[in-house]
């Protein structure tokens, strides 16, 4: 560029403006491409309710690429004092260095805390040239981890097209898979259903009515029904089951009532209700052509509910209102027969000591070799009729 560039750190998205931010890819609502995590709304409540801080071990580290104190891009990024709540897992690559008498942490993290959904990380202001901005971005992201003495720099959930500019600065590239549904341009339900095998086809409709037994009924809730009394029983479903797969849940009340506030038409809450009250829920988040299912929780336990609030209804949703695709959140073969496809993700991770990143190269070329071959094995087990997939499939391609 013409004009000298500098990175500058910030700890807190209270320094930026918000007006400033959502001129960036993916964070303003009314841009092309819009990501709900990216937004000020969703980053700012993160820290404003206590639950990513200094305290959490998310440190806000937040890089901000400016020329003459106007920004071009920026990445959202924490110094971590351990792995937790990112699910793309290092703790081997931890616990290997530190017993070779190395210091893991801390550690970068371009990353949005507990949100394991694909998003822009290496954020350009509308109307710059994106790959020189993301050069400029990678490479300041190196110098920070180095001039900060930590072991690493990770970014993970990121767009497969950011991938070169973090590359060609040392990065490595890594791969994990998720199963998201896609959306083939279907009417509706049914329509969607009766590409599935007759067998599969069967089995889900079964599912759903079982699902719906014992006299319970499903609720959207969207903007204005999001009260206060609504978040308090949402938080009971998510403490419920929080506390039981993680032990001390990451998120705070403060933060349901914070996002509900900034951003409530970006949020769709899927609750189940069974004698007046509601017994179960989901919580998603709508983007420009997505929906990012996000946690469950329940306090009465249903056959197959879990399954209707979280995967079922997520596609009822995305496909009245035309969505391309939901993105169900980290692992989980099972969402496979329900018309949920493997697709994989991708994270950049820069080693600065010479023996860490050997070894750390070395294993990440045959785990890349091991989740090809799964997503093509689980590629082949869909519950699609492979005829009339294919055939939809080459149709898509030529046009």
């Amino acid at each position: 560029m013409a004009d000298e560039v500098t990175i500058r750190v910030v700890r807190s998205f209270s320094e930026i403006k918000p007006a400033e931010w959502d001129l960036l890819s993916g964070a303003s609502r009314s841009g092309p491409g819009y990501n709900p995590f990216i937004s000020h709304a969703f980053l700012s409540a993160l820290e404003d309710s206590g639950s990513a801080t200094a305290e959490t071990g998310w440190m806000g580290h937040h890089l901000l690429l400016e020329q003459e104190g106007r920004l071009l891009g920026a990445i959202p990024c924490y110094l971590k004092s351990h792995s937790q709540g990112e699910y793309v897992f290092d703790y081997g690559w931890a616990d290997a260095f530190q017993r070779a008498g190395g210091r893991y942490y801390p550690k970068l993290q371009a990353s949005i805390p507990f949100t394991p959904a694909t998003g822009p990380r290496l954020l350009v202001r509308q109307g710059e040239d994106v790959a020189q901005v993301q050069d400029l971005l990678a490479q300041g992201l190196q110098q920070v981890a180095r001039e900060l003495g930590t072991s690493s720099a990770h970014v993970t959930f990121l767009p497969q097209g950011e991938l070169s500019s973090l590359t060609e600065a040392g990065f490595l590239h890594r791969t994990d898979q998720q199963f998201h549904f896609i959306n083939c341009g279907y009417a509706n339900h049914e329509a969607f259903l009766a590409e599935l095998s007759s067998s599969k086809r069967k089995n889900l409709r079964k599912e759903r009515r079982n699902a719906l037994e014992n006299g319970l009924s499903i609720d959207w809730l969207t903007g204005r029904d999001l009260t206060e009394d609504i978040w308090d029983q949402f938080f009971r479903f998510y403490m419920d089951t929080g506390s039981r797969k993680w032990g001390r849940p990451y998120l705070t009340r403060l933060f349901y009532s914070l996002v509900g506030e900034r951003m409530p038409d970006d949020i769709l809450l899927v609750m189940a209700k069974r004698e007046g009250r509601y017994v179960a829920g989901a919580i998603n988040f709508i983007g420009a052509d997505a929906l990012y299912g996000r946690h469950w929780g329940c306090v009465e336990d249903h056959p197959f509910l879990h399954f209707e609030v979280c995967y079922h209804q997520a596609i009822d949703f995305a496909l009245e209102k035309g969505l391309s695709r939901v993105e169900a959140g980290a692992q989980g073969e099972h969402k496979l027969a329900r018309g949920y496809e493997p697709v994989t993700t991708h994270s950049a991770h820069f080693i600065v000591h010479p023996g860490l990143r050997r070894a750390v190269a070395d294993y990440l070329e045959h785990e890349r070799r091991e989740v090809a071959q799964a997503g093509e094995y689980l590629g082949e087990h869909t519950p699609f009729r492979k005829g009339e997939r294919q055939l939809r499939e080459g149709e898509e391609f030529d046009g």
